[in-house]
């Protein structure tokens, strides 16, 4: 039942949001690791991502951190299906269940992630949000 609780607040969330254009300040903060060494940290691009994904830019949220789609779109099929189920009073088996899998492949994300962003800044000497901020 929290869930439903979670899901609607959420919604609410976002549509206030968008109905308000409250833009904040946090989301212009500094990573503190790329500030002192130059290179990323797992989490840089997180909060972009987030203010993209609200903005309903789910391509360009995901070149700034491809976890952040990721988890809403599991997030999302799990609210759905656990709440088909509930409603059909288990007649439908569609209810995905939580598994360390879906943590594995956000894992696996996050690495690739660092990766591929540190590894095109060190050896190719390209930083990959310059990249994007340019296309956007």
């Amino acid at each position: 039942m929290a869930g439903i609780y979670m899901l609607f607040l959420s919604l609410a969330c976002i549509l206030l949001y968008h109905w308000l254009r409250v833009r904040l300040p946090i989301f212009r903060l500094p990573c503190l690791l790329h500030a002192l060494t130059g290179y990323y940290c797992p989490g840089c691009g997180g909060t972009r991502a987030v203010y993209a994904l609200l903005h309903l830019h789910p391509i360009r949220s995901f070149l700034y951190h491809p976890l952040v789609p990721y988890a809403a779109a599991v997030y999302g099929w799990f609210m759905l299906s656990q709440t088909v189920e509930r409603l059909t009073r288990h007649r439908l088996h569609i209810g995905m269940h939580a598994h360390t899998g879906w943590l594995w492949g956000a894992l696996v994300i996050v690495i690739a992630n660092v990766l591929v962003r540190n590894g095109a800044l060190f050896f190719f000497h390209v930083d990959l949000f310059d990249l994007i901020l340019l296309m956007t």
